[in-house]
């Protein structure tokens, strides 16, 4: 093994930025005040807080008292989820999905339905794209939410949110979308996308695990689904984690102010593997959509192999077999089932994401690991 393997696999999870490192180090040594205390240990605290506030609300272009913190993309998506669906029982019980979510919404809807609400979830194309007219045509008097990602985890699809919102909004129905995989790879612009709801995973955008936000439109009403103190709007209770808050304000600072260049140099890294693996295989398919989709991302379909067994001996390389959230499983993803991919393609898809510190080298050294495995397994009894 060498000694430095090859990360990609960053839609998994990303390292925190060494920057954002700096920025927490001072929580640790000295900003241990509760932020809710008046004194200058929670003063000093409060204002870190809001501080954090206002950087991720300036990347998601809202005001700073629309975002609401959380533990994570996964908190957020059941606050938004189940905080709108408690909050308008007496105005419908039905909800609109998509055939591609996260467990994170999946389960949500799910566990909704076992209690009385109607669940529909809308179809997509063979590139993974909901299609706006089959989402107008499924909303009925009754729909009081509809939640769709803006980009998928697996294939790096963006699914047209923007159309998706005008439409919901002509109903007066709010459109909530999980953005873990977007924000701070692409530009995420709450007003142009007209969403009422937007959920933030700061490990997905190289600030810590166990911290998220919730961007929560002003008027728009959800029900809290734990109870305790008035924290963040006496929406979710409990002391805010300052350590990781800063954290990912800082992470969102830095994704605003380098999101061009770093937008670019993950599609650079990830279009140089691509070639790469075209000149090795004789037989590949990309799946996702070719052009509406994340610059990181490499959802490739090779037949013949079972790509879920290439994580595990892949040691000089991270990757993973469909979703990291599924890593171990061999059964064929339900993203790429609802995408009609071909099942033998579907049982060699490996995803690739690469990052910000992905190098050239790495890509040139990855490609011919990748290549001599497939190579291996292909060729043994």
């Amino acid at each position: 093994m060498s000694e430095r393997p090859i990360y990609l696999d960053y839609n998994a999870t990303t390292p925190i930025d060494p920057e954002v490192a700096d920025a927490m180090r001072p929580c640790l040594e000295g900003y241990f005040g509760n932020p809710s205390s008046v004194h200058s240990f929670g003063i000093r605290a409060r204002e870190a807080l809001e501080r954090a506030r206002t950087q991720v609300a300036d990347l998601l272009n809202c005001a700073p008292d629309e975002i609401i913190f959380t533990s994570g993309g996964t908190e957020s998506n059941n606050l938004a989820i189940g905080g709108i669906a408690l909050a308008n029982r007496a105005k419908g019980h039905h909800i609109i999905t998509s055939s591609i979510e996260h467990p994170a919404v999946t389960e949500v809807c799910r566990y909704l339905e076992s209690k009385g609400f109607r669940i529909t979830v809308l179809p997509v194309d063979e590139e993974g794209r909901v299609d706006p007219g089959q989402l107008e045509r499924a909303l009925t008097p009754e729909t009081i939410l509809v939640t769709v990602m803006h980009a998928n985890n697996e294939v790096g699809t963006i699914q047209p949110i923007a159309e998706i919102a005008a439409i919901a909004a002509k109903r007066g129905i709010p459109v909530h979308t999980d953005a873990a995989q977007s924000v701070g790879k692409i530009p995420v612009d709450v007003e142009r996308l007209g969403v009422a709801l937007l959920s933030v995973a700061g490990h997905k955008l190289y600030a810590p695990k166990g911290v998220g936000a919730l961007y929560l439109r002003r008027g728009v009403a959800i029900e809290k689904l734990m109870h305790g103190a008035a924290h963040e709007r006496n929406l979710r209770p409990g002391t805010e984690n300052i350590l990781e808050i800063v954290g990912l304000g800082k992470a969102c600072e830095i994704a605003k102010r380098d999101m061009v260049h770093n937008q670019a140099h993950m599609k650079t890294m990830r279009d140089r593997l691509v070639r790469h693996l075209r000149e090795g295989l004789t037989a590949m398919r990309i799946n996702g959509h070719p052009e509406h989709c994340l610059p990181n991302t490499l959802s490739v379909g090779i037949p013949g192999i079972d790509a879920s067994l290439l994580p595990g001996e892949l040691q000089d390389v991270a990757l993973s077999a469909g979703s990291a959230c599924h890593a171990g499983e061999r059964s064929i993803s339900p993203v790429l089932k609802a995408m009609k991919v071909p099942p033998d393609t579907a049982r060699g898809t490996l995803r690739i994401s690469t990052g910000r510190m992905t190098t050239e080298e790495e890509i040139d050294k990855a490609a011919d690991l990748i290549l001599r495995k497939i190579s291996e397994k292909r060729t043994s009894p």
